[in-house]
Order: C-alpha cells, then structure tokens, then sequence
C-alpha cells in the first residue's frame, strides 16, 4: 500500500533525524568552510536508472538544447562534514537568454517526497521556457531518491505482492496482516539501506541544496518548490534566510501539521476534488457515463470499492484490480482536471469487469513501469516521511480516528487512517511532529494556493504564510482544481509567478487567479 502522503510527483502520467532536526533554530551557513571545493562535471544525460523511473535519456528542449546531468558529493552526516560522502544526480538546462541578463540558477523540488528531480524537471521543462530566459533550469535527485544513495526496500515481485493488499482492515486478522505487511516492507529498507536511513531527512536535504547553491556559484538560492518541495523550501529558508533569493513555493503543505493532521487535511482534500468531479461530469451537456447525479456517481463508486474488496476484477495481467489499487488509482485521477477523462473511462471500464486503467493509474502512483520495474519512489517516500515524523501510530491509535477520518471522506478516509501506520516500527526515530519554517530576515517568497487542490489542501497556504513570519510569506490564490497551480496553465499565476521571478516584484497580497 502507498505512503498516505499521496504525492505530486507520482502524477507525470498526465506529484532528520540529526541532532540538528527540522525544530533547530535558523543560522546562516559559513559556505560549507569545513568541506573540500568541487566542480561540477555536466555532461550528457544518461538513460535514468529504473529507481529513477526509467525510460530514455531526456529529450532536448524547443530550439534543440540539451540536458546536461553531473554529480555533486555531499556529507552522509551533516554532523560529520569530513566523513563518508555520497553521490547526489543533478540535472540542468542553461539559460537561453543572454548571459548579461543571466540571473543565476533555479532550483526545483517536484514533491513526494521521493521523487526524482532528474526526470522530473524534464517532463515538466518546456513549461518553465520562459523562466529559462534568465535562469539556468536545475533539479535534482534528493538524497535517498533514484541516483542519490536511493533507498531500496522490496524487489518488484515484492512490491507486486505488496502494492495489492488489503490496505482498509475491517477485523482483528486483516489488521494483524496489514501491521505484519508494513513490517516486512521496513525491514527491508533497514536491510538494504540501513546506512542512509538516519540521514535522509528534510533538514539534511536542505543543508544539500545550500552546498548545491554554493557549488551552482550562486550567491543566494533561487527556488521553485512544488508539493512537499514546498516544505524542503520552508525548512532551507528556516536555516539559511539570509540566503534566500527570489522563491516560490506551489502546492503548499501546512507546516504546522502533525502527520495525523496532514492525513486528515488529505482526506478532506481528495474527498473535495472527488465531489467536484462528480459535479462536473453530472453538469455537462452529454449525459455523465458513470452516474445521473454527483451523488449517484459516489455511490457507484463506493459500491464498485466494495464490490472488489470481496472480488477483484482482472486488471493488467497477471494481477487483479484490489480495492486498495482502484482506491489508489481514483485517487491519482484527482491531481488534475486534466485527468478526469481517465477516471470517466476506468470507471466504464471498472463497470464491465475491466480494471486496466484504474490499475494503470495505480501503477504510476507507485512509480511501476509498464515492463514492471518499480522506481523507488514510494521507498524513499517512506523513509523521508519515517525520518521526518517523530510521531509513530498504533492500531488503537487509528481506530480511535477512523470515526473522524471517516467524517471528512467516505472514500478515502479509511485508507488515509491506516496509512498512518507506515512508520510502525521504523529503524530510527523520527525528527519533529512538524516542521521549523519561520524564517526572519528572509527574501519575499511568493506562496501559491490553489482552492481545489486534493494533495495540499488550499489552507496549507496562508498557514505557511504565518508560519514563515512578517514580511516574507506573499500568498497568491488560484480558483481552480487541481494539485498546485503554475502547471495548470492559467495565465494569471503564470504571469505573476514569472514577473517574480524574472523581476523580483512579488503580485500584491490576496492577488486571486481565476
């Protein structure tokens, strides 16, 4: 079963534990005194590795500009500057502007956690053109992602195994399976990548993007945090706010949630984008293929889900369509209006007996490849999250939510609820119940919420606003569906958000998108 974090990355189909933990106090770096310089070495993008996601070598870019791909050593413990070192895989594409107007490098953080920034800024790179005029596009694998010291759990047979199990437990038994389940999972991330567990968290990822800044030959970080990259944005401008540049942060997690909150935020978040689904299939001219009325959809979808827990229907062969993989497919379906015509058809398809699409859906949410290679995305999701999060939940724990989670969405909240349980028994402890953003003394950073979003639910927004303190946080709204907003398309956010970025004049507080 995935993370309960359903992330922004795992949508490309069509989303600390040191000492110094993500509660520390801000401080301004010394640039990295303590750590040997290195120059990068760009070079040509090799095909990505299947913990990547797979796949060929990135495209070039309109008007025929290459990718370029190197690799930047970086600490395994922060706390020991001059010990062990790892790999991080970092990707870029030069300005194509004028190198007197050369800004300096942009630096993006797609979310998950866990997903890789080197396939994923391609994917999305012809969107940031204009962005690109005056700055040098960068992203990154984060550390315990893909290329950068990736964490691995379960082979693919496994996670065949795993991704397909009952994920909602309605008795005593079928909870005992889904505790033992989730234990054989993280042991086996402790057996294959025990060394890096300790030192995959927020704080450690951000102390990377200042060393990074400072390889990069920039002065002050500029940034573009989608998703959970908004809360690694937070964190790095709570440690180094003196070396904020110009930031955005799009699909914005509320800093000042627990992991129970965050859940329960995602919950009403996915049911939300679920309602509005409905309405908008049910308020069309052609009559809604999947119900008569928004009420009628929900209920057949409800019934589908509990029509597979008793009997799945053949998906992609060999494997059938479970009720936790079409509750995860539906789910991926809800990260952007754009998807909405795959859940139409999957539903239809579903109806028949036929669970291809929605199991397809699935895949890509668990970062599965059509030739059954599984990235690690869902891996390092787990292990960021177990590294991140001090709280560790229990079966009690859940029951005594479920009333609650099952409140906020009659679809998604019993699987939210037990997805709680993912850290049980982790290797190491947890760093925080939340993150540290306050960051005094900071640059502007422009703070996009938008008002149907499933994943980061839109009061995420003005909560990290407040929680970055006065005279930093700039929120812009965008009236609209979808998980963030820039990637929308809507030409208000892209205006304001390039005019920030290109010019440094944030839009004015409350400025709203529609």
């Amino acid at each position: 079963m995935p993370n309960p974090s359903w992330s922004r990355t795992s949508a490309l189909i069509a989303a600390t534990l040191l000492p110094v933990s993500l509660a520390a106090c801000g401080g301004e770096s010394e640039d990295n005194a303590d750590l040997p310089s290195q120059q990068l070495s760009w070079k040509d993008c090799p095909a990505p590795a299947d913990s990547q996601g797979g796949g060929d070598s990135p495209s070039p870019l309109p008007g025929g500009a290459e990718w370029q791909c190197a690799t930047m050593k970086a600490p395994l413990d922060w706390d020991k500057p001059k010990g062990e070192t790892i790999d991080l895989a970092l990707i870029r594409a030069e300005s194509s502007g004028a190198k007197d107007k050369r800004i300096g490098s942009l630096i993006f953080n797609f979310g998950g956690p866990g997903g890789s920034g080197v396939t994923s800024l391609p994917a999305f790179g012809s969107e940031y053109a204009k962005l690109r005029t005056r700055y040098d596009l960068v992203s990154f694998d984060p550390r315990g992602v893909g290329r950068s010291a990736g964490v691995e759990c379960e082979d693919d047979k496994q996670l065949d195994a795993y991704y397909q199990e009952d994920s909602t437990p309605d008795d005593t038994a079928e909870q005992k399976k889904l505790v033992d389940n989730i234990k054989t999972f993280n042991d086996g991330c402790e057996k294959s990548s025990g060394k890096v567990l300790p030192h995959v968290g927020t704080t450690d990822a951000a102390r990377d993007m200042d060393l990074m800044r400072q390889v990069l030959g920039d002065d002050k970080l500029n940034y573009f945090g989608v998703s959970y990259g908004t809360e690694l944005g937070g964190v790095y401008a709570h440690l180094f706010p003196k070396k904020v540049g110009r930031a955005v942060f799009d699909g914005v997690v509320d800093p000042t949630q627990d992991p129970e909150e965050g859940s329960l935020s995602q919950a009403k978040g996915f049911q939300l984008a679920l309602d509005n689904y409905a309405k908008h299939c049910t308020s069309q001219a052609e009559d809604c293929p999947v119900g008569d009325t928004p009420q009628d959809v929900k209920t057949k979808i409800a019934k589908l889900l509990d029509e597979l827990e008793e009997k799945p229907i053949p998906g992609i062969f060999p494997r059938d369509l479970t009720q936790t993989a079409a509750t995860n497919g539906i789910a991926q379906s809800l990260y952007s209006k754009d998807f909405w015509e795959y859940l139409t058809e999957g539903l239809q398809q579903a109806y028949d007996g036929d669970g291809k699409i929605l199991m397809a859906l699935s895949d890509s949410m668990n970062g599965r490849n059509e030739d059954g290679k599984y990235s690690n995305i869902q891996a390092a999701n787990v292990a960021i999250n177990c590294a991140d999060d001090k709280p560790r939940y229990t079966t009690k724990d859940v029951e005594a939510k479920l009333p609650q989670f099952r409140a906020a969405s009659s679809m998604f909240g019993d699987y939210l609820a037990w997805g709680m349980l993912n850290c049980s028994g982790w290797a190491v402890d947890g760093a925080a119940d939340h993150p540290d953003v306050s960051a005094p003394g900071s640059a502007p950073i422009l703070v996009v919420g938008n008002t149907g979003d499933p994943a980061t639910p839109y009061e995420g927004a003005k909560k990290m606003v407040d929680a970055l303190g006065d005279g930093v946080g700039v929120e812009l709204t965008y009236d609209g569906e979808g998980h963030g907003a820039y990637d929308s398309g809507n030409s208000c956010v892209h205006s304001a958000v390039n005019t920030y970025l290109l010019s440094g004049k944030p839009p004015a507080e409350g400025t709203v998108c529609k």
